[in-house]
């Protein structure tokens, strides 16, 4: 029975033994510190911090999953940061000793370079808008605007639907109501369909542009929520009520990347209806008067635009809802280089230039 006791006594302290010789992720450390903050274009310097007692064969770095340098020793790397996306990247150190490797981990933020360049705007011309239309997509294509109206859920105020309208006229030449149940998004018009979005039903439909017949649904489970939505001519752009815009696949609309948006504060929340204006993409952000410009490779915010007085508070009616009725709505005219935005609810269309300040 002693002998016993003794062979296990034994066993548990080679055990413990091994155990403390093992050295851990825990034991080696890497900066940059967690969290640490940087600027488009700014050169990270990345290092692992070793104990006394532990020589590796070799070290290898990666920036989220893409290698990025190599060192022999506990020596620095400098890893470049012009051209990648914004928001929170992480790096790997991969340690190897004796055939084994262990894994350390430490995140960064990187922010825009430079603030953004404020911008003004001059009404150039206005027209008439549908206050029935609470617009959550807007394109305009082939000399008509194109709109998604998200309506109101269960309500006898109406419900979703797609149309059809004359700029000059405001005369809605197509409507097609969509189901009471569901919420329409943003939309986006590619060849001779319609793409829309919905809010929290997961669903897209494409029509038919011309006859607006439903021509299929599908599966949209990308991102939180579908909003805002536009086109590259060769991929599309959605937004889902975070500060991420995801890039979809134009005919399988399954997502095949994305940016975060930032400035040099922060990340930019609630993007909401999207237009791709020569190589930029211009987006709303609900619930304020701004519209921001986007880079699409990096997610960095351009420009920025505030909108106020563009439809005075103080000339709305009376009762008018102005907390859920805001500015939401962009569409350009490539032949003519004009440019036009709206909001929920409102009388007009306005076509407007953007201007330095």
């Amino acid at each position: 029975m002693n002998k016993r006791i003794l062979f296990f006594a034994l066993i548990s302290v080679l055990a413990y033994s091994c155990k403390n010789d093992t050295k851990t992720a825990g034991d080696i450390t890497i900066t940059p510190d967690a969290g640490t903050a940087y600027k488009l274009g700014d050169v990270i310097s990345a290092k692992v911090n070793l104990p006394s007692d532990i020589k590796a064969d070799s070290i290898v770095y990666l920036l989220d999953s893409t290698r990025v340098g190599s060192a022999k020793d506990s020596s620095s790397i400098q890893i470049k940061t012009e051209g990648i996306g914004l928001g929170a990247r992480v790096i790997t150190a991969k340690v190897y000793q004796g055939g084994k490797s262990t894994d350390v981990n430490t995140n960064f933020i990187l922010l825009a370079t430079k603030a953004p360049e404020q911008l003004s705007y001059v009404v150039e011309k206005t027209f008439p808008h549908d206050t029935a239309s609470y617009t959550e997509g807007l394109q305009y294509t082939d000399g008509v605007m194109y709109e998604s109206d998200g309506g109101v859920l269960n309500s006898d105020e109406g419900q979703s639907s797609l149309r059809k309208a004359d700029l000059n006229t405001g005369r809605i030449l197509k409507l097609k109501d969509g189901d009471p149940k569901v919420f329409s998004e943003g939309l986006s018009v590619i060849g001779d369909k319609i793409i829309q979005l919905t809010w929290k039903e997961k669903i897209g439909y494409v029509y038919n542009k011309n006859t607006f017949e439903l021509i299929n649904t599908f599966n949209n489970n990308v991102g939180v929520e579908g909003w805002g939505l536009c086109y590259d001519g060769t991929k599309l752009y959605m937004d889902d009520s975070t500060n991420r815009i995801w890039f979809l696949d134009k005919d399988k609309f399954n997502a095949i990347g994305y940016i975060d948006v930032y400035d040099d504060k922060g990340p930019i929340d609630k993007l909401n209806e999207l237009e791709y204006i020569n190589g930029k993409l211009y987006a709303n952000v609900y619930g304020s008067d701004d519209i921001v410009v986007v880079d699409p490779k990096t997610g960095a915010v351009l420009q920025r635009i505030n909108m106020a007085n563009l439809w005075p508070e103080n000339q709305r009616p009376a009762g008018f809802d102005n907390g859920n009725n805001v500015l939401n709505g962009i569409a350009y005219d490539k032949a003519t280089n004009r440019i036009f935005v709206t909001g929920k609810k409102w009388p007009k269309m306005y076509q407007v230039k953007f201007v330095k300040k």
